[in-house]
Parts: structure tokens; C-alpha cells; sequence
């Protein structure tokens, strides 16, 4: 199977199976399975051209770059993980001080009661991934909600019981805190600096994108709130270990210019991801805003590759891809490991399978408190891969996007078999950009 583009006159062909990335010329391009548009453009060539270029072709599927054949099927025949938890989500709040209005978690209360979490669940979450986590050394723990901040005693608390206990069974704990940032001050974000490996800092970019989005209680905008805060925390961590991590929505189609605003104001790692809503909101991308979002990520590359060596240089998390030491295959076919290599527990200590399935009772996998963990729905999880899955056997970004996210396949497809087709569009053109991104980085 190969996937061949064009971006900004760079030609590339991807070799599926082999993972092999060609950039080509443009004969070359047109020659591999062309289409009618190809075979009119390949009659301005000589047939001496034509040849030349066909050989390089032949020589490419002889040494297996091209048209190589699929053997990770068999593999995955046989993949039968054993669920060893080594990340753990904690929700830490099922609160919140803004009413974002596309929030997946209803204002941060999970559709549930507002509550925060009790030490003791905190405690008991940390002992789970520790005894799930098998020979595993690294554990990786996100402090979430709602907002986190909203009980930040307990997570100081949390941080010390962490680190205590892996020093004690011989485990690393790396964390994270996700926040708005409307609570940070200067004592969190010295505490945060001194002990979380990561920070993810929620904004969506312009000023009028961001408060129509990301309103406070009260129903003012948050972002002259928060700016000033998560930038002084961008400088105290040197530009690096944090994301800015915002949502466009149909409501701002031209993103690009949100990604671009929030590079210009100086922030170098930056994630603006698409909304996931149901058909019903007025927020929710459609299959007929596909072109101009595809249009969006492609100026954003192109504006993204000719700032890469400059002062200028930012990263997007959706235009990083390894093409070196990427993922094991397992890994590569496996996806995210939800519900089996990392699980969400809720203030409650109920166990879901990841922050997105958390108030939603049929995926309800056990609770810390008491000790319940239904391994026959995490083994489920385990033995998804692209190849369970009928919409990803024949998708030439398989190998990239590893089968999706497991809550929205559900959430629009009823089965976390079943990929979320607006979602697996917009991957392709990502990994697509990440290519070209790539091949301009070579020249």
C-alpha cells in the first residue's frame, strides 16, 4: 500500500508497510499509481525520462521501500497484551472555575456531583499503579479535572505520597498538572517547577476566540486573567517541559491564526487540538468544514517549516513525528493503551479507562477504595489494534495514529472499534503536513 501528496510543490510517497517516505519528482510521482490527471502529465516527458524514472521505481520495490508487503497482520494476530498500568489520570477536582463551552467533562463536574478528591482515594490511586504497574520503573501520573488547582493541598500531598512510594518500591513517578491557570500564582508555580515534569496550560489562542470559548462563572472572558500567568510560567520552565494546549472549534475554522498569535506572543511549545462534539452543538466541525481545516493545517506547515531554523521556531504537538526510533510495532498498531496501560480515576476512586470515559457507568472498570478491577474489560482494551478495527486495515496513516482515540470511536461509532471518521480525516492531513514538515527539514 502506498499514500501519495503533494504540499506546497514537495512530492511525497509513503510506503505503508515499510514505513519507507520518498520525496520525489514530479515524473516519478505522477508514475506511481497514476491517476488521470498523472497520465496528462506524464506525456511532456521523453520516453528516455519516463524509462529513467521507472527504473528508480523498480529499484525501490526491489529493496522493499515500495509497494511492500503487509506482514504486521500476522503479527497482530498474535498480539495478546497483559494490561500493565504505567499512567494514571487523577481527578483531582470535578470542579471548575470557568464554563468552557465545548467541555467534554460538563463544566468539570463529569456530569456528576461537584466534589474534589479526598487524600485518601489519592492514596489508594497511587497504590493501584503501583502494584498494576508489574517490573515497570516509570509511572506517569497527570493531575486533571475539572481544575486541579481548585485542591491543590491535596495534590502537594499527593506529589510527597508519590515520590515517597517510589523511592520505596523502586519506582519513578514523573508528573504533570493540567490548569487554566486562573489560580497560579507564584507559590503553585514554584511548587509545580520544583516537582512536575510537565506543565499543560489551557488557552485557545486570540483574545475573542478564547473568551467566547473559555468564559469564567461570572461570564466574563478568562484570558486577560490568565495570560499573564501562563506566560511568566512558560519562562520559568526555559520554553520547554509545558504545553499550551487550546480547542478550535467551528466557531474559529482559521485556527491557524490562533497557532500563529500564540507563537508570535512567544510560546514555543503549543497545541491546538479539534473539538470533539456531538452533531447537536453549534461548536462541532462538520464534514463540509474538512477542506478549509485541511487548508488551515497546510498553511500552518508551511509557515511552521520556514520558521524551523529560526528565532521564530515553535512546536506543534500534531506536526512531531519520529521517522528514526519511533514506537515498537506492538505499539505502533496498539494505540494509546487506554484502559489497559493507563486508566482515569475519579474523586470517588472509580476507575475508567481514561479521563474522556469517566462518568459514563458501562466503562466503569473497578475502584481503588475497594479494590474491584475488571480485567476482562481492560484485556478488551488490550486487544484493540488496526487491525480489529475494519475502518483502519486500509488506511495508509495506520501506522501513525494507531487507531484513534477509543472515547470519541465510541461516542460516534457506539464501538471503540468503530474510528470517528471526522477525527481519522483530520489525522491524515496532520501526519501529511508532519511529512512535509520533514522533507523541508532536508533540504
Amino acid at each position: 500500500m502506498v499514500h501519495k501528496f503533494s504540499i506546497d510543490g514537495v512530492n511525497i510517497v509513503v510506503d505503508v508497510n515499510s514505513g519507507a517516505v520518498h520525496v520525489v519528482s514530479p515524473l516519478v510521482y505522477a508514475l506511481i499509481e497514476s491517476t488521470d490527471n498523472d497520465i496528462e502529465a506524464i506525456k511532456k516527458y521523453t520516453n528516455e525520462e519516463i524509462e529513467e524514472a521507472k527504473a528508480e521505481i523498480d529499484e525501490l520495490v526491489k529493496n522493499g521501500m515500495l509497494f511492500s508487503e503487509d506482514t504486521y497482520s500476522q503479527v497482530a494476530e498474535k498480539i495478546k497484551r497483559r494490561p500493565v498500568v504505567k499512567a494514571l489520570c487523577l481527578h483531582i477536582a470535578h470542579d471548575c472555575n470557568l464554563r468552557c463551552k465545548y467541555c467534554f467533562a460538563g463544566t468539570g463536574s463529569f456530569c456528576g456531583e461537584r466534589s474534589m478528591m479526598p487524600v485518601e482515594v489519592g492514596k489508594k490511586a497511587i497504590d493501584f499503579v503501583i502494584e498494576k504497574s508489574g517490573d515497570r520503573k516509570n509511572i506517569e501520573v497527570d493531575f486533571f479535572g475539572g481544575e486541579p488547582l481548585m485542591n491543590f493541598d491535596v495534590v502537594k500531598k499527593l506529589t510527597a505520597y508519590a515520590n515517597e512510594q517510589g523511592e520505596k518500591h523502586g519506582k519513578v513517578f514523573r508528573l504533570t498538572i493540567t490548569t487554566n491557570g486562573v489560580l497560579l500564582d507564584d507559590e503553585k508555580l514554584e511548587f509545580i517547577n520544583e516537582n512536575m515534569s510537565n506543565l499543560v496550560l489551557s488557552v485557545d489562542g486570540r483574545k475573542e476566540v478564547h473568551d467566547f470559548m473559555r468564559p469564567a462563572v461570572n461570564g466574563k472572558g478568562s484570558y486577560d486573567v490568565i495570560m499573564p500567568k501562563i506566560t511568566k510560567a512558560a519562562e520559568s520552565r526555559n520554553q520547554d517541559n509545558y504545553y499550551v494546549r487550546g480547542t478550535f472549534t467551528r466557531h474559529n475554522l482559521d485556527f491557524s491564526n490562533d497557532v500563529l498569535d500564540l507563537a508570535n506572543l512567544g510560546f514555543k511549545q503549543i497545541s491546538v487540538e479539534p473539538v470533539v462534539g456531538g452533531k447537536e452543538t453549534d461548536y462541532a466541525l462538520r464534514e463540509e468544514d474538512l477542506p478549509v481545516i485541511f487548508d488551515q493545517y497546510e498553511k500552518l506547515a508551511i509557515e511552521y517549516a520556514k520558521r524551523g531554523k529560526t528565532d521564530d521556531w515553535f512546536n506543534f504537538f500534531h506536526f512531531m513525528i519520529d521517522l528514526d526510533q519511533g514506537p515498537c510495532v506492538i505499539k505502533r498498531m496498539s494505540g494509546c493503551g487506554a484502559g489497559c496501560e493507563y486508566v482515569a480515576v475519579t474523586p470517588e476512586g472509580d476507575i475508567y479507562p481514561c479521563h474522556q470515559f469517566v462518568g459514563n457507568k458501562d466503562f466503569c472498570i473497578g475502584n481503588v477504595m475497594d479494590g474491584t478491577y475488571d480485567t476482562e474489560k481492560t484485556t478488551a482494551f488490550a486487544n484493540t489494534n488496526v487491525y480489529t478495527k475494519e475502518k483502519c486495515k486500509n488506511c495508509w496513516a495506520k501506522f501513525y495514529c494507531s487507531g484513534g482515540c477509543h472515547a470519541n470511536a465510541y461516542q460516534f461509532g457506539g464501538d471503540i472499534n468503530n474510528p470517528y471518521e471526522i477525527g481519522c480525516e483530520l489525522e491524515r492531513k496532520r501526519v501529511e503536513c508532519a511529512l512535509y514538515i520533514k522533507a523541508k527539514e532536508m533540504e
